[in-house]
């Protein structure tokens, strides 16, 4: 087994940016604002051949706040899954009360735990650290997470007292690549967090009703039925114009670059609320990024009739260009309909990442285009001649001919939907790439033979002669 290393303290000593170094990764949002990590956050680490799993945490506070409260738990969980713990405590503020509390609470665990004094460039090392023996934690570890200081002796040390297998097994380097990548996205309080629960079955991340609960990007590892999945887990998007804090910028760049290298995106939406442009703006980057897509409609329960016929007509007029998008009407809270978006993110995902062989495409445009030709551009009719596959998730498919790059839109829109139709995929958009064929005699002269030169010359003197 890889043992695993957990980060804890209070607020803003350091976890996320240890956690980054860890990692060798900028995967945990780092800013000075106490509180920025609130979920359980996971990443690989390796030191020479020796894996090992960190684990970001959010702060212990203290507090006793509902939000606070439900951080503090996904702390405790995270030391419970634990072979070692980080107990970071900040070098230049000196020990609080907030760390005598923790250090007191970790002591119950039986777990080993390892004191790591963070932020200690710059000071004087003995006098910072000197001041942690109070804690009765052992000794304590000086190190800069920022600027790596002692950061490899540390680990060097956990890990020798750990059983860490020699080498990395091909099976666990090559999962994440195997699993299927699934964000879950949409607005500020929609109920991402709660549809994963559901899902997973347990309180994994923080679901509280209060937009921008979760601020960074969480995934989640998983199996159902045999098939390996990661969940993702995003911060809300709301409209450019309302973002305004640094870290929520931030949140959203992340969300951003979770759609780019999921799978499958289920994009959430709020039937209560009903279809907000910011919706469709997110859906537009999505379809814009080639992602396979399904819909959940969430908080559909105790909607009257009226109100769920106005919502379906705003998914028609406002999401049109998401035809392709299986949609499902769900309540996360409760569980209804949840079960079935599986399927439709399976088929997803198995028609965004099909091969298709050059034969099969080329006899599916040849009768595509004898049912319906292009059009004819400066009086002469555009011709394709053959298709190829370019690209998996999304399907790309690469067609040859005359004039290609002059093909309308709409006829273009008409490739799509034909591929897509005799293809069956689902979920998925298809990319259409039209390619030229380059003219073998552009700019080069025609050079005649004697004959030909004679023949002209007769041609063009009998031409003229009738002309007078």
């Amino acid at each position: 087994m890889i043992p695993v290393i957990a980060l804890v303290g209070r607020p803003n000593v350091g976890k996320s940016t240890l956690f980054n170094r860890l990692t060798r990764s900028r995967d945990a949002l780092v800013a000075d604002v106490p509180g920025l990590t609130r979920d359980r956050k996971y990443g690989d680490g390796c030191l020479g051949n020796l894996p090992f799993i960190a684990v970001d945490t959010g702060g212990l506070s203290g507090d006793r706040d509902d939000l606070d409260a439900m951080m503090a738990e996904q702390s405790w969980q995270a030391v419970e899954e634990a072979d070692r713990i980080f107990f970071l405590v900040d070098g230049r503020e000196g020990p609080g009360g907030g760390d005598e509390v923790i250090a007191a609470a970790l002591r119950r665990t039986g777990k080993p735990v390892t004191l790591v004094v963070n932020k200690a460039d710059g000071i004087d090392v003995e006098a910072a650290t000197a001041e942690f023996y109070g804690l009765g934690m052992g000794e304590p570890w000086p190190i800069s997470a920022a600027h790596g200081r002692g950061v490899e002796k540390l680990l060097g040390a956990t890990l020798d007292g750990l059983p860490v297998p020699g080498t990395v097994p091909a099976d666990d380097a090559d999962a994440g690549e195997d699993r299927v990548r699934v964000a879950v996205v949409g607005r500020p309080n929609v109920g991402k967090s709660t549809l994963i629960n559901r899902i997973l079955g347990e309180e994994r991340v923080l679901a509280y009703d209060m937009p921008g609960t979760t601020r960074d990007s969480i995934f989640i590892p998983f199996e159902r039925d045999g098939t390996g999945y990661t969940l993702i887990d995003t911060a809300g998007v709301r409209r450019r114009a309302r973002v305004s804090e640094a870290v929520e910028k931030f949140s959203v760049i992340k969300t951003l670059q979770a759609i780019a290298e999921a799978n499958v995106v289920v994009l959430v939406l709020d039937a209560r609320e009903g279809i907000s442009e910011q919706d469709a703006t997110l859906a537009g980057y999505i379809a814009e990024k080639g992602r396979a897509l399904v819909i959940a409609v969430n908080k559909w329960d105790g909607l009257d009739p009226h109100a769920r016929e106005r919502i379906r007509d705003q998914l028609d007029r406002k999401l049109p260009f998401l035809g392709f998008a299986s949609l499902h009407f769900i309540s996360a809270l409760h569980g209804s309909g949840v079960g079935d978006l599986f399927p439709d993110i399976e088929a997803a995902y198995a028609s965004a990442m099909r091969e298709f062989p050059t034969p099969e495409l080329t006899r599916i445009l040849e009768q595509t285009v004898h049912e319906h030709q292009p059009p004819m551009i400066r009086g002469r009719r555009i011709k394709l001649r053959y298709a190829h596959q370019g690209g998996r998730n999304p399907p790309v498919i690469v067609i040859h001919g005359n004039q290609a790059d002059r093909v309308p839109e709409a006829y273009r829109r008409y490739l799509v939907n034909r591929f897509r139709e005799a293809l069956r995929l689902v979920g998925t958009p298809v990319r259409i790439e039209l390619r030229t064929g380059k003219n073998p005699f552009k700019g080069r002269k025609n050079k005649l033979t004697p004959r030909q030169i004679s023949r002209k010359r007769r041609l063009k003197k009998h031409t003229s002669s009738r002309k007078r």
